[in-house]
C-alpha cells in the first residue's frame, strides 16, 4: 500500500484517501456538483453528505486493501481539490487497471490532472507492478483527452454506450498506456 504524501504543485499534495477525509470530500463534491455533473453518473443526495462520503471511502479503502484499487486525493490548504485512482486492478497475465480522476473546478488549468496522472502511472508501474493503464473519456471531453495524450496514453478505439453518465448511456474514447515490457 502507498502511504506517503507527494507534492504535485506548489501548495498541492497527492496522498492516499482516508476515512477522516469524508467531511472535506463532501464539501468538495458539493462545491463541484455542477462542474462534475456532465462527466459523472447520477449522484443521490446522500452522496453529498459526510455520511455518504464516509460510506464511499470505506468501500474504496476495502478495495484498496484487497489490491483491487488504489485511491488518492489532491489536497490544498486542508481542502480536497481532486481525486485520482486506479480501479479494476487485474494481476496475472493482464497486469492492468483503469484510471479515473477529477479536478476541482477552481483548480483547472494548473496542470494538476497531468501531474496526478503521471504520479498514478508511476505508482502503477513501480509500486504495483502493472503493465498497462487504461482510461476513457466522453467523446467531447477534449480537456481529458489532452491530459491523457500529454501523459503518453494512446487512443485505441471508441466504445458505444460504454458508461451511464449524466442520465444516459454515453459513447467513450478508449485510451491506454503501456507502462513497461517486463516479464511477469
Amino acid at each position: 500500500m502507498i502511504t506517503e504524501s507527494v507534492a504535485l504543485a506548489p501548495g498541492v499534495v497527492i496522498r492516499p484517501s482516508a476515512l477522516k477525509d469524508a467531511e472535506a470530500l463532501a464539501r468538495s463534491h458539493r462545491r463541484n456538483r455542477v462542474h462534475l455533473a456532465p462527466t459523472e453518473p447520477y449522484r443521490a443526495a446522500s452522496f453529498y453528505t459526510t455520511e455518504g462520503q464516509a460510506e464511499r471511502v470505506r468501500g474504496q479503502l476495502e478495495e484498496d486493501r484487497a489490491g483491487r484499487a488504489a485511491h488518492w486525493l489532491l489536497e490544498s490548504d486542508g481542502e480536497i481539490v481532486g481525486h485520482a485512482g486506479l480501479t479494476n486492478i487485474v494481476l496475472g497475465p493482464a497486469r492492468s487497471a483503469s484510471l479515473g480522476y477529477w479536478i476541482d473546478g477552481e483548480h483547472l488549468g494548473l496542470g494538476l490532472a497531468s501531474a496526478a496522472t503521471r504520479f498514478v502511472c508511476e505508482a502503477a508501474d513501480a509500486r504495483l507492478g502493472l503493465h498497462r493503464v487504461e482510461a476513457c473519456t466522453l467523446l467531447d471531453n477534449t480537456a481529458s483527452q489532452r491530459v491523457l495524450a500529454k501523459c503518453g496514453f494512446e487512443e485505441y478505439g471508441v466504445a458505444p454506450g460504454y458508461l451511464y453518465i449524466n442520465g444516459a448511456w454515453r459513447d467513450h474514447r478508449l485510451f491506454q498506456k503501456i507502462l513497461n515490457d517486463r516479464p511477469m
